[in-house]
């Protein structure tokens, strides 16, 4: 068993071998690359769940790849918040790249997009699988960096805007989380993660403490999407739409929640963050941005930018339960990094079939859609259903429990928000299934499979996980809640 803990090194570099190799088939051998990079990608895929089976089996471990000093380390982990992430990531990650072979088969610069795409899945196993915040600082950047050439892919001007925006963005938020960096291994000497924090207070000053942690909220928080460090986020939607769902589902907003429950509870802990007096600072900086998001995601006319602003939306719910400070909450927002990524690349999946059938991309143009796309249209509703936190799509009980702890933590005022933003979600995507179904149009239905089978297939699987999820809650509840609890409290608790 001693090959286990070199699988996260595996789980890095077998997609980045995968990418250099596929850099070598030429532009028009699709038949060649893409069973190649669907390979690739199951192989990583299968190889994250042979990692979790056995950390759930026989517990975590860490390896040292480099000592630059004492203190600063490039050192791989895991453990049980790395397995969550980067169990979620691998998975999705393959029906996404099946799913970019049936988008991408006329599009140009296939060799490029497959190439930055494997390239990304590697930066992001990086990312979950750090054990201190340079390894997660290091690999976090090469993301951004991987990630833009997906983002102006389309190579036209909104493309290219996007991508100038998606850089400014990106590094601006890497600058702040540089200073959070610097002042605490300044203060400590360390930048380890570790279960209940390491931030010591009485090393440093409070306001020096204070200075980190919010550099690190709002570094993290470009990624994630916290308002008003949002805006990268609906510009991004000029990418194709794998990338979207790439962005929104998977990999970038995860890797900057991620990177903010990272430093909340593994680099400062609770203990830590009560002594600073910050309260309900996270949470009620995202609650802003649940509600805002979704206002504004009722106003738009395009179906990617609607799905976009409802992106910045929900991710402000896993925020949220971070910032309750307790077990219940803690556990909803974790919930919700599995829950939100399954429903949302699913939208965005069934969104990219549209586009690719019917070259719709408005929301006003698609009455009468349900008859042409009846399968992709009612996918687009269940988990339209489950965004809401309307039962049993797997939404409702994330939700549920951020509600649970809410209340626990006195302060109904964040239960005021969860509700209201489950209006809003009705109110911007009920329509659209209103629209499809019920609404006359100029669409019919024709022979054949209403969309390429390489993207319909990932549709209904991934659908259906929704609804499992939704239905048998012992799948992830138990899990999730273990989770919570090793994040929550101190290796001595």
């Amino acid at each position: 068993m001693d090959y286990i803990i070199y699988l996260p090194v595996f789980l890095i570099l077998f997609p980045l071998a995968g990418a250099l190799l596929s850099s070598l088939i030429p532009e028009g051998k699709d038949r060649i690359r893409n069973p190649f990079v669907v390979f690739i990608s199951l192989i990583s895929a299968l190889a994250m769940i042979v990692v979790l089976y056995n950390f759930y089996h026989f517990g975590g471990w860490e390896l040292l790849i480099h000592q630059i000093a004492p203190g600063l380390e490039i050192k791989l982990r895991i453990e049980p918040f790395a397995a969550l992430f980067g169990g979620t990531a691998a998975i999705l990650w393959f029906f996404a790249v099946l799913y970019s072979t049936g988008y991408m088969a006329h599009e140009h610069n296939r060799r490029r997009y497959f190439i930055f795409y494997l390239l990304s899945l590697s930066m992001t196993m990086g990312i979950a699988f750090s054990a201190n915040l340079l390894t997660l600082y290091l690999f976090y950047e090469f993301l951004t960096i991987f990630t833009y050439p997906l983002v102006i892919h389309e190579g036209n001007r909104d493309a290219k805007a996007a991508g100038i925006k998606y850089i400014i963005y990106s590094f601006l938020g890497a600058g702040l989380i540089l200073i959070g960096l610097i002042l605490t291994y300044g203060n400590l000497g360390t930048l380890e993660f570790a279960r209940g924090g390491v931030v010591d207070l009485s090393t440093g000053s409070q306001l020096q403490w204070q200075i980190a942690f919010v550099c690190f909220i709002f570094g993290f928080g470009v990624k994630a999407a916290i308002m008003p460090l949002h805006a990268w986020l609906p510009s991004a939607m000029a990418a194709p739409t794998p990338v979207s769902a790439l962005l929104h589902a998977v990999a970038v907003v995860k890797s900057g929640i991620f990177g903010i429950i990272r430093v909340m509870y593994s680099l400062f802990g609770i203990t830590a963050l009560i002594g600073l007096q910050l309260g309900f600072f996270v949470a009620g900086l995202v609650s802003v941005t649940i509600l805002v998001a979704s206002i504004i995601a009722m106003q738009q006319d395009v179906l990617k930018r609607r799905l976009a602003y409802s992106t910045i939306s929900q991710l402000g719910y896993i925020t949220l339960g971070a910032g309750l400070f307790n077990m219940i909450g803690l556990t909803g927002g974790l919930l919700h990094i599995i829950n939100h990524a399954l429903l949302k690349i699913t939208l965005f999946f069934c969104a990219g079939a549209i586009i690719t059938v019917t070259g719709k991309k408005k929301i006003s143009d698609l009455n009468g859609l349900g008859k042409q796309m009846p399968l992709t249209m009612i996918a687009f509703t269940i988990a339209a259903i489950g965004m809401i936190g309307i039962p049993p799509v797997n939404g409702f009980i994330s939700k549920w429990y951020l509600i649970q702890g809410s209340l626990e933590s006195g302060a109904p005022i964040f239960v005021a928000v969860l509700i209201g933003s489950a209006l809003l979600n009705a109110a911007y995507f009920l329509p659209i299934v209103i629209a499809a179904f019920f609404k006359e149009g100029q669409f019919k239905k024709e022979k054949g499979p209403e969309a390429p089978l390489s993207m319909l297939i990932p549709i209904l699987i991934l659908v259906a996980g929704c609804l499992v999820l939704g239905t048998n809650l012992q799948l992830t509840v138990p899990y999730l809640h273990d989770i919570a609890e090793y994040l929550f409290f101190s290796g001595g608790n």
